[in-house]
């Protein structure tokens, strides 16, 4: 075992400032031990010993969740682990075992007030080491928990950008198809004798129809009926095709009366190619507006990513509409919460003022808090899901509610506990309602649990003005 001296603590970017005497006493008190490749410096559970300064080796920090081990970080020769003065940690949250060979020196944690009473230099090195920890952790926690709340929107994200962006290729195809068969409608159009006030009065009605934008929606019903009376005024006419062309007028809710006014302007004998060419302009209008409709709804998911991390921000806290940031957490998860017949109830104040708020990370809070509602639900394949939002006074406080089975009553008390968590490996990390809690922390307010079975409700409340 190699010999521990001054100089060999004087090695650690921490201790390297510490006057010799501290490091002498500090060699002086404490236990050097050789760890063998497997064996636990800390086991988690059990009461935090130290602190533990690495003289050679290394050393692998992980949890187990769920009965499945998961690593979180590697130490190294120069590392000060374990219980650190004034630390408020006395139970180990990770085990920590020897990779290959480690040699640790440890300070007996019944000696740290003695440390602190007379080793001033000491004990001011190992408090940075402990600040520069929870920095670090809460740093490295905090990037995690973004990932998982990506991760926890990414699937769903890609089924509701898969949806739209099949439609505009499978639109696309079928207008090129449709566009090929015009000459053919051409041909017929083309022999057509009208005068320019009859073209003028038809292009004015068709027009008309064409700017309607919301139009009543039908039930397959009522639209069967409606077909059927276009068809058979069609066939009175002698128009061809006059299944496929109701059924196009019928997209547009086109009446009997509309048709009555359209042939108006048509000589008789024109009927049926003016009429199928109407139907093929309107055929090609629904197509082309499909397309829109599925370019909108990706603009709008992408801008809902873009809003929901808020990457085009600063850090600093902005003001903001609080309901924006809910509706696209809501957005990213919609296919989840179609997925699940889940029926959703907002219950929003939209009096309330801009919020001043850090809005990426308040998206975190939305995100994990609404995700766990969904998955509390998620065993019925049916549930309600509330979200209100209302002003108290200076604050604003917002509910987000489930009927799911409830939290048990040994569970509620640990449920904003470091990496606890219910879920099996891999559906939670045990940080999310955690990491929820600083964040609400950290707008300077605060988060409650109520919960009965067939009621869980959260309830978030900070001020208004940050």
């Amino acid at each position: 075992m190699e010999p521990i001296t001054v100089n060999t603590l004087k090695t650690f970017d921490t201790l390297k400032n510490v006057p010799d005497n501290q490091l002498q006493w500090l060699i002086d008190n404490c236990i050097i031990r050789l760890l063998q490749d497997g064996e636990y410096l800390t086991v988690q559970g059990e009461p935090l010993a130290g602190p533990h300064f690495l003289i050679s080796g290394r050393l692998v920090l992980y949890l187990i969740q769920n009965g499945i081990r998961r690593e979180i970080a590697t130490s190294g020769a120069g590392d000060i682990t374990g219980y650190l003065p004034y630390s408020r940690g006395i139970i180990a949250t990770v085990s920590s075992r020897a990779v290959g060979e480690l040699q640790v020196m440890s300070l007996p944690t019944e000696r740290i007030r003695e440390m602190i009473r007379d080793q001033f230099e000491l004990t001011q090195a190992l408090v940075h080491v402990m600040s520069n920890r929870v920095r670090e952790f809460t740093a490295l926690q905090q990037q995690n928990e973004k990932m998982m709340a990506l991760g926890k929107l990414s699937a769903g994200l890609a089924h509701e950008l898969n949806n739209p962006a099949s439609a505009i290729v499978r639109d696309s195809v079928s207008l090129i198809e449709h566009l090929r068969a015009e000459p053919k409608t051409f041909k017929k159009v083309i022999a057509i004798q009208m005068d320019a006030g009859q073209v003028d009065a038809l292009n004015e009605e068709l027009f008309k129809v064409l700017a309607i934008k919301e139009r009543p929606r039908l039930t397959l019903k009522e639209k069967t009926k409606l077909e059927e009376e276009l068809t058979g005024w069609l066939d009175e006419h002698q128009v061809e095709n006059s299944y496929e062309v109701a059924e196009n007028f019928a997209d547009f809710n086109f009446s009997i009366e509309v048709m009555e006014t359209f042939g108006r302007h048509i000589p008789v004998n024109y009927y049926s190619p003016v009429f199928n060419w109407i139907s093929s302009l309107l055929v090609t209008e629904r197509m082309v507006a499909d397309i829109q409709e599925s370019s909108r709804r990706i603009a709008d998911l992408v801008t809902s990513v873009k809003t929901f991390t808020h990457m085009d921000r600063g850090s600093d806290k902005q003001y903001a509409d609080i309901h924006t940031g809910i509706r696209n957490t809501l957005t990213m998860l919609g296919h989840k919460i179609r997925k699940s017949n889940i029926t959703l109830v907002k219950d929003f104040d939209e009096t309330l003022p801009p919020v001043k708020a850090l809005i990426g990370e308040l998206n975190q809070v939305w995100t994990n808090l609404i995700d766990n509602a969904l998955d509390a639900m998620e065993p019925n394949n049916k549930g309600t899901l509330t979200i209100k939002t209302e002003r108290d006074r200076q604050f604003v406080q917002v509910y987000i509610v489930d009927d799911g089975p409830g939290i048990p009553d040994d569970v509620k008390s640990r449920i904003f506990d470091p990496f606890f968590t219910t879920k099996e490996m891999g559906k939670g990390t045990g940080m999310g309602l955690e990491v929820v809690q600083r964040i609400v922390h950290q707008h300077n307010g605060s988060i409650r649990v109520q919960s009965v079975p067939g009621k869980t409700e959260f309830i978030v409340c900070f001020p208004i003005d940050g």
